[in-house]
């Protein structure tokens, strides 16, 4: 019987496993595949390990829902936060180390957690796209009428284009709702489906919308399909991101046990 945990941060859910005794079957991409998936197992957009780090508050290893490890995913990221509190490792702030290098964190008293992102430079804006990585890498295309676009179709399309190739990338599409504010839509490799929000992909679209002039604002909403986050940062050149911070709600959905 193995006792898990199930998270979400604007809809962007996680299986969350305590492994700091490191029981878990890391190599059993079928195992990851099975809790994951939303029929047969627990259901999620991937898996998240809690585990042991000198020198760290605790370490994140990351699964995407189809059992490979993944690069870095913020709202997971912040949702570790969340379940490290419940665990009692920490209070109101954090240290740990993920697959992209050291992340601080904090938790609000309403249940707000912030993440400090990756510095992000080496921006590509082209002509219909721009191009980053904000821990994971991330193609940010601007369209009309989000509510009805084709994400999965297109996105899928771009995901596994000869330009992202072979690793693929994720896919998001934006349009702009007000000054310093944006809504997105996110097609995620590794989920290979829309989901319901991306933290590095909101991340992502917030520094690319500043970098092309179209917002003045170091503190960007953006709104996704499962609520809304708040990407706030640092730059002088318009090139070169640093102090980047990804803020919003990670809420425990259910815990309980299941049969491996």
């Amino acid at each position: 019987m193995l006792e898990f945990y199930k998270y979400h941060g604007t809809g962007n859910d996680f299986v969350m496993i305590d492994n700091r005794t490191e029981f878990f079957q890391k190599d059993n991409k079928e195992l990851v595949a099975f809790l994951c998936h939303r029929r047969f197992g627990i259901g999620g957009d991937g898996l998240i390990l809690l585990e042991n780090a000198e020198g760290y508050d605790f370490k994140m290893v990351y699964y995407n829902a189809d059992g490979s490890e993944s690069t870095m995913c913020g709202n997971g990221g912040r949702c570790l936060v969340a379940f490290a509190k419940q665990l009692n490792i920490i209070e109101d702030k954090c240290r740990f180390i993920a697959i992209d290098g050291e992340h601080l964190a904090t938790v609000a008293t309403d249940g707000t957690v912030s993440l400090k992102m990756i510095d992000v430079s080496g921006i590509k804006i082209e002509d219909k796209h721009s191009f980053l990585n904000t821990g994971s890498p991330h193609h940010v295309q601007v369209v009309r009428n989000i509510g009805s676009y084709d994400v999965f179709n297109i996105g899928k399309d771009i995901r596994e284009s000869e330009l992202y190739a072979p690793g693929g990338t994720n896919v998001n599409f934006v349009e702009q709702e007000g000054p310093n504010h944006f809504r997105i839509r996110t097609f995620e490799r590794g989920v290979e489906d829309e989901t319901l929000s991306c933290g590095t992909g909101a991340t992502a679209v917030a520094i690319s919308m500043y970098a092309q002039n179209k917002c003045d604002s170091n503190s960007i909403q953006i709104d996704v399909e499962g609520g809304s986050l708040n990407v706030s940062f640092e730059t002088e050149d318009n090139i070169s991101f640093k102090n980047v911070w990804l803020s919003g709600p990670a809420k425990l959905v259910f815990g309980g046990e299941i049969e491996i």
